[in-house]
């Protein structure tokens, strides 16, 4: 799974939200450091509602444009929680092998 679908499924678990609120809520979860484009942001949600992992919520009409509400399935929080163990697993396991090399970074350096 891809960094920016993680953060997507993980911006959907708390509420359902429209493409942009998406984006935004992506922004503020990697604190900038992933943007999502368009075109990658509704790749992603495609592929999140056929895999049955996201649904569409509801539709509103906001200025003149429709908004497209997303929210997790019962599937997709439990895809979130497997990926969520997966990597806990693998940043244990980079821990360990870290610390017995003596290489194990500082706070700032893991966000670097």
């Amino acid at each position: 799974m891809s960094e920016q679908t993680f953060l997507v499924l993980i911006a959907l678990a708390d509420e359902p939200r429209h493409g942009y609120g998406v984006v935004q809520r992506v922004q503020e979860l990697s604190e900038e450091r992933v943007r999502l484009r368009v075109g990658t942001l509704y790749g992603v949600l495609d592929r999140l509602v056929a895999d049955g992992w996201a649904e569409h919520d509801r539709e509103e009409i906001h200025q003149g444009r429709l908004r497209r509400y997303y929210r997790l399935t019962g599937a997709g929080n439990a895809a979130l929680a497997d990926q969520t163990r997966r990597l806990a697993a693998n940043v244990e396991a980079a821990s360990t092998v870290l610390r017995a090399r003596g290489q194990w970074p500082r706070a700032a350096e893991l966000r670097a």
